[in-house]
């Protein structure tokens, strides 16, 4: 009789949904964002297939902030620019009259951030030049290890969204090589995404600033203040020419910044595949789109079912957002 038991349990177990043998995205719920998915996949890696592309040119790109990981109450590597500035203002008397520091210091990050893009570089400026890549690197590790975002109070690098983790994961066992091009900083993802996402520091392409050479003993490499690439919007297409040299073939977005760069992708010759990440969770993650001032999302919804792009919609088309925190 036990043994009876134990075998209806397997089976009922298999035909849960989600845990079939051989589901490559457990994470997803069963509807047209996975079967869409999942069918551009199997049909551009089946060799006689029409729609056949050649391994060397199976490239998909995913944005980062609100794609592969959450992005509110404000973007993560903002919220670790704020906790530098109140690191570094013991050696910076002057800030505490100073804005937009002075208003960092006294709690009040949204008045900081009134200032528009003039106080945000400030800040940028102040918290991530001036010292050699490798010191960032540390600074940043340091960060993910111990702090918490204001919400969820997990880890930030706990915020990563496991349909995504799965999704890259299965492209590459399909010989689909994946790139991450963010409006972050491209020497911030570089710090960790590779043992989070799997994909290797190369393959990050993000704003990013100048950098030095230092001769030395050993020699190094200095981050410098002057901008050199804003990777949002049309800056998104202008960074994969840069350095991938190629047009994508699959891309994935959630706001209206990465719109240049799903157009981009979907306008090239033969088989293309777009998808847009509605934040449509507010139970386990955040609702949001068209009024939000971080991730807003408005041309994109309008324009993707003219376009046929995929809209994700997060409460429906995932069975889990979070991985199981260690």
């Amino acid at each position: 009789m036990m043994r009876g038991a134990m075998l209806l349990g397997v089976a009922m177990a298999l035909s849960a949904p989600g845990a079939q043998a051989g589901d490559a995205l457990p994470s997803w719920r069963d509807g047209p964002a996975k079967q869409a998915i999942v069918a551009f996949v199997e049909r551009t890696t089946t060799a006689g297939s029409p729609d056949f592309i050649a391994p060397g040119d199976r490239i998909a790109v995913f944005d980062n902030d609100g794609t592969l990981w959450s992005e509110q109450p404000l973007y993560f590597q903002f919220l670790f620019a704020l906790d530098r500035v109140r690191a570094l203002a013991p050696q910076h008397p002057e800030w505490k009259d100073t804005e937009p520091f002075a208003s960092v210091l006294a709690g009040h990050p949204e008045k900081a951030l009134a200032g528009g893009d003039k106080a945000l570089i400030a800040i940028m400026q102040a918290t991530h030049a001036g010292m050699t890549t490798e010191q960032f690197t540390q600074l940043v590790r340091d960060w993910l290890a111990t702090a918490r975002h204001p919400v969820t109070h997990k880890r930030y690098d706990e915020m990563v969204y496991k349909p995504m983790q799965e999704l890259m994961a299965y492209l590459r066992a399909k010989g689909y090589g994946t790139w991450i091009v963010s409006g972050g900083g491209q020497e911030f993802m570089r710090a960790w995404v590779e043992g989070v996402y799997g994909i290797p520091p190369q393959q990050v392409i993000g704003s990013y600033a100048g950098l030095a050479y230092q001769p030395g003993d050993p020699p190094t490499i200095l981050k410098t203040a002057q901008p050199e690439l804003v990777d949002d919007h049309a800056g998104k297409p202008v960074g994969i020419q840069r350095f991938l040299g190629r047009r994508p073939v699959m891309a994935f977005g959630n706001s209206d910044g990465d719109f240049e760069m799903l157009e981009w992708t979907t306008t090239g010759k033969g088989p293309h595949f777009a998808a847009i990440l509605h934040h449509t969770d507010a139970a386990r993650e955040f609702a949001y789109d068209r009024k939000s001032p971080v991730g807003m999302l408005a041309r994109g919804l309008d324009e993707a079912p003219k376009r046929n792009w995929v809209v994700i919609d997060m409460a429906k088309d995932w069975a889990t957002v979070y991985p199981a925190s260690p």
